[in-house]
């Protein structure tokens, strides 16, 4: 007995549902705005009634882009009162939770063009990029208002760096920095503590911005971790005296290697990657100098000058007020480094904001869609072993 056997044609069964599905949404929302017109009217669409306060005078076609695709209603028309209904607002050509998920591809790292297709290959209505972007700025209060939070945790180790991006600056386009701080909490936990627009990264630009994050209540530094910029150098000995400073090393490493010629380049690494394999600072120390003198015999006086005057700043992570199981982490910025990768790659696709709000905005929003995950989920460091010699600072 030949077996039967039942074939689906799948393309044409979910455009017959999406159809199906579009149609009833349409027929309901038709009925919803009759049902609001016969409320305002006092009376049902035929109805012989005395107690009329307004008349019918047909319908008029609205498009409107739903989650189910792109649908035309039918919006009733009146004599003698104006019909404003609560179940599409006025003059809206969108259901809302569309345009939410339009604004979260856009943040989540889609160009507008992109989000653009999208629009019409999902819903059959397009999203220029202009209209896009006035939708945004209803965003930005609830961005600000994230940045400028209150700050009610102490932050023992702080990581602080800047992503550079283009920007017009007075008819040309120049660049600038977004300042980037990352504090790790007594639960061991990570935070974005602040973001803020840095013009040239320079000693103005930090002091400005760490002394927004002391406002906001930062207390607890210990350690600030970032790249050797004189500015933050500076900053953090004035504004946070009882902080120290830790050069991350990868820069620091990269900045020697820069200076030594190619036919060194592999001995050079070796023999700094062995300077941050010592246990303790004194002997990190002595084997970076041991290091230089063979740099200088073998000709390399520039990348032994610069190992020796920035040597002691790199290996402040190797103090005994450190614990040793957070010294790999703290020693260097990879964390906040894999972070601005992330906003580089949004602000890539941008190319040169026409100016500093629409940036700080957009790098802000990233910052936070890539952080509100497992990344400030997940126990970073076990700050148990820290609590006996807490210091507040500030």
């Amino acid at each position: 007995m030949p077996k039967h056997i039942l074939q689906v044609n799948q393309p044409m069964f979910e455009t017959q549902l999406d159809r199906m599905v579009s149609e009833k949404v349409t027929e309901i929302l038709n009925r919803m705005l009759d049902a609001e017109a016969d409320e305002i009217t006092g009376a049902a669409r035929y109805e012989r009634s005395c107690g009329r306060k307004a008349y019918r005078a047909g319908h008029y076609e609205r498009d409107l882009t739903v989650k189910a695709g792109k649908l035309s209603v039918r919006v009733p028309k009146l004599k003698g009162a104006l019909f404003e209904s609560a179940v599409i607002e006025r003059y809206r050509r969108r259901e809302e939770s569309v345009e939410e998920a339009l604004i979260d591809m856009y943040l989540a790292g889609v160009s507008t063009r992109r989000v653009d297709d999208i629009s019409q290959a999902l819903w059959g209505a397009r999203m220029p990029s202009q209209t896009l972007s006035d939708k945004l700025r209803k965003v930005y209060g609830d961005i600000d208002a994230w940045r400028e939070r209150p700050l009610s945790q102490a932050y023992p180790y702080v990581f602080m760096d800047g992503v550079w991006h283009k920007r017009s600056w007075g008819g040309a386009v120049e660049n600038v920095s977004i300042l980037v701080a990352i504090g790790v909490r007594l639960d061991g936990h990570r935070e974005v503590i602040g973001v803020a627009e840095g013009m040239k990264e320079d000693s103005t630009s930090w002091n400005s911005f760490v002394s927004s994050l002391i406002s906001r209540g930062l207390t607890g530094v210990r350690l600030v971790t970032g790249d050797r910029c004189a500015g933050l150098v500076n900053t953090v000995s004035g504004l946070l005296p009882q902080a120290r400073y830790q050069r991350c090393m990868v820069h620091f490493m990269r900045n020697v290697l820069a200076k030594v010629s190619p036919r060194h380049t592999r001995w050079a690494a070796d023999a700094l990657k062995a300077v941050f394999a010592m246990e303790s600072r004194d002997s990190a120390l002595a084997k970076a100098e041991q290091v230089a003198v063979e740099m200088e015999s073998r000709k390399l006086k520039e990348a032994a000058k610069c190992l020796r005057e920035g040597i002691g700043e790199t290996t402040t992570y190797l103090l005994d007020d450190y614990p040793v199981e957070h010294r790999r982490r703290i020693r260097t910025n990879n964390m906040i480094e894999r972070l601005n990768r992330e906003i580089r790659r949004r602000t890539r696709v941008v190319g040169a904001f026409p100016d500093g709000r629409s940036a700080l905005m957009l790098i802000t929003a990233r910052i936070r869609y890539v952080t509100g995950n497992q990344w400030s989920t997940r126990r970073y460091l076990d700050m148990s072993r820290l609590h006996d010699t807490i210091q507040e600072a500030n």
